[in-house]
């Protein structure tokens, strides 16, 4: 039985309500936390954006650039 394999991503957006709904629907679809968010102030834009890592363990497939994470 082959192990399970560990697929990433990083999300990121506006520090507001949405990013906080895409961080939590990942959360409701397996996906975990993985290390600590970040914050940043983009100047041009005049707001706060932010990134949190996900992790999550799937059933091994052969990977390339063209699989579409989210939806694992």
């Amino acid at each position: 039985m082959k192990e399970k394999q560990k697929i990433y991503r990083f999300l990121t957006g506006v520090d507001d309500a949405d990013f906080c709904h895409r961080v939590t629907e990942a959360l409701s679809k397996g996906w975990e936390l993985h290390g600590s968010p970040s914050l940043a102030y983009d100047g041009t834009a005049g707001v706060m954006k932010c990134g949190q890592a996900v992790v999550k363990y799937v059933e091994p497939f052969d990977y390339s650039r063209d699989v579409m994470l989210g939806e694992k």
